[in-house]
């Protein structure tokens, strides 16, 4: 899926991000692919769905969108 990181609290590792078809999706730094653990507020996004903790989808192997 392809979409916007809306939101990152970088002391709490906690963000959200919004797909492109509207739905929004929690995530914890840990999931960002590339190790880095931090994610600007706006970026475009790649990333798949999982099913987190409790059994709310979350977003999971996060990575930059390919510019084109």
């Amino acid at each position: 899926m392809r979409g916007t990181v809306l939101a990152f609290d970088e002391a709490r590792g906690l963000g959200e991000l919004e797909s492109v078809d509207g739905g929004r999706y929690p995530f914890h730094c840990t999931r960002i692919a590339d190790g880095t653990r931090t994610v600007p507020e706006g970026a475009r996004v790649e990333f798949v769905v999982m099913a987190g903790p409790g059994g709310r989808w979350e977003a999971d192997a996060i990575a930059p969108a390919p510019t084109a």
